[in-house]
């Protein structure tokens, strides 16, 4: 079964397998309007028609739609981590720091290209659309600091963890004007993105 989102993200949270089927349909419903109508005309109503399920059925997890979408925002952050560590998982022990970052920048590509909602919401950073939000890069840095300090052998403290939300901070701007620039993202600009992370992250990991 697809993840879903933390329990804190929910109205309820789902008990039976059933009804995490039904969240994973809602939310699945959700990613593809926002593609289709943005934001701003993304309804409940329209998410449980879309889903096959009695409104009723997204209340008892939203109570609107920006709920629905930091739930989103939630999945997409548990689908990346999964995404990365298998990346790490087949390149092995011996990558480095180097590996890891490929794998940290490259995956969050492939989400922004082919992801469903996930040009719109990310990890939170675009909620409410169009707003550029620091929290979301906290959660993402912390996440990171717990995937990759077991990788890397260092101890997921203050240090490591400030090092990835700088990084994480500059990734994220770069990327998207890279893909401001073009929709399936500016290579050139992503390519100038990778070497100000590598040149930064050689100071502070080698």
């Amino acid at each position: 079964m697809k993840p879903v989102p933390h329990a804190t993200s929910l109205r309820r949270a789902p008990v039976q397998r059933r009804s995490a089927e039904r969240l994973t349909r809602i939310l699945d419903a959700c990613a593809d309007l926002l593609d289709e109508v943005g934001y701003d005309a993304l309804s409940t109503r329209a998410v449980a028609q879309r889903a096959a399920v009695p409104i009723g059925s997204v209340y008892r997890f939203f109570g609107n739609k920006r709920q629905m979408a930091d739930a989103l925002a939630q999945r997409n952050l548990e689908r990346y981590s999964e995404r990365v560590t298998q990346r790490l998982r087949q390149a092995g022990e011996d990558g480095g720091w180097r590996t890891a970052m490929d794998a940290v920048l490259d995956e969050y590509l492939e989400m922004k290209r082919t992801a469903p909602g996930f040009s719109l919401v990310d990890f939170g950073n675009q909620i409410p659309v169009g707003a550029r939000l620091a929290e979301p890069n906290h959660r993402v840095a912390d996440r990171l600091t717990e995937l990759l300090s077991g990788y890397l052998d260092r101890e997921p403290d203050e240090d490591l963890r400030r090092v990835f939300l700088v990084a994480v901070e500059t990734a994220d701007t770069l990327v998207h004007l890279a893909f401001r620039v073009a929709p399936e993202g500016d290579e050139r600009i992503i390519e100038e993105a990778r070497e100000m992370l590598r040149a930064y992250l050689a100071r502070a990991l080698d």
